[in-house]
């Protein structure tokens, strides 16, 4: 709903704006209601009829089928604090060990009734203590261990490092979908967006930081698959250190791009893409130090410096989400 309304005075200097009626009725506003107001962080006011209201949790029903899994997750993404799973007959144990994988992958989601034809799913955390900043953060934190501890593996042949860093992108990604229903709930209302200090229109940098964060984990694990797989094959000395090297720069990328992120960083930000002639050199390097190497090592070597780069380019993606910050 979009209307004008034109800004009077009183003859004692207050000034007023009535209210659309249609609104009024709507919210079962009557004379003697009283309302909230409250003031943005951008200047405007917002009117809240229902601000001493406990809001209702948000409730949705699902029918068990083949794509009840991705269903709930939707639902979860969304921000739904109630999912009710129903069966016309009884729900299968096969069913309920789809239902259980997918609630653990959900942060905060719990099984709080069940019986032989329903399953009550109802998410227990309260948004306004969960700012997505320290969200972020913590995700981050875990990918850059995952990055140090698979390098480290890769050049050191340790097998159980790698398996290590495979386990923990589970984590990884329950934080990135508990991130994406709290900017989901952001968006929708408000005062939450006042309160954690996140505007509407920040949220889509946020979801896009981490989603970038979630794919550094990813090739992460990819470059662990990669070091599992070709646990035969031996680096040389040289090519050891050309990859450290070009690990030092690929992580420095993406610290920075999110340190500038955070901070609304320009400097830094560009300081990320001005790399790329360091990361170019070093990956020419590791491509011409391969000559002394087996044929069926090459293509191995070869796919581990794709992963970097693209890790590289990641951290990139990271810093062109960086705005100055707003005075």
């Amino acid at each position: 709903m979009s209307d004008t309304r034109k800004v009077q005075r009183t003859l004692s200097g207050t000034f007023f704006v009535c209210i659309p009626k249609s609104w009024a009725e709507q919210q079962g506003l009557q004379r003697g209601s009283v309302v909230s107001v409250s003031e943005t962080s951008d200047g405007k006011l917002l009117i809240d009829p229902k601000y001493d209201v406990e809001p209702s949790p948000r409730t949705v029903t699902l029918r068990v089928g083949p794509y009840l899994s991705r269903g709930i997750v939707g639902k979860y993404l969304l921000g739904f604090d109630i999912i009710r799973v129903e069966a016309k007959k009884r729900i299968s144990f096969e069913m309920r060990d789809i239902i259980k994988t997918t609630v653990s992958r959900l942060i905060g989601l719990e099984i709080v009734e069940e019986d032989y034809s329903s399953i009550i799913l109802q998410c227990l955390l309260d948004p306004s203590g969960i700012p997505p900043e320290k969200i972020l953060r913590r995700g981050y934190a875990i990918v850059a261990g995952m990055h140090r501890d698979v390098v480290n593996a890769l050049v050191g042949g340790d097998m159980r490092l790698a398996k290590s860093v495979i386990a923990r992108d589970e984590e990884v990604n329950r934080l990135y979908f508990l991130l994406v229903r709290i900017l989901r709930t952001i968006i929708q209302n408000p005062s939450l967006s006042e309160k954690l200090g996140v505007r509407p229109i920040e949220c889509l940098d946020y979801r896009l930081a981490a989603s970038l964060v979630e794919a550094i984990g990813d090739e992460c694990v990819r470059l662990a698959l990669k070091t599992i797989n070709s646990k035969s094959a031996k680096l040389g000395e040289d090519l050891k250190k050309l990859f450290v090297e070009f690990h030092i720069v690929c992580f420095g990328a993406h610290e920075n791009a999110l340190k500038a992120f955070f901070t609304h960083n320009i400097e830094l930000a560009e300081s990320v893409r001005n790399r790329r002639g360091d990361i170019e050199k070093t990956l020419a390097d590791i491509e011409g130090g391969t000559g002394g190497e087996s044929l069926d090592v090459v293509p191995q070597i070869l796919a581990v410096a794709s992963i970097l780069m693209q890790i590289y380019e990641h951290g990139v993606d990271i810093a062109d989400l960086v705005m100055p910050k707003k005075t």
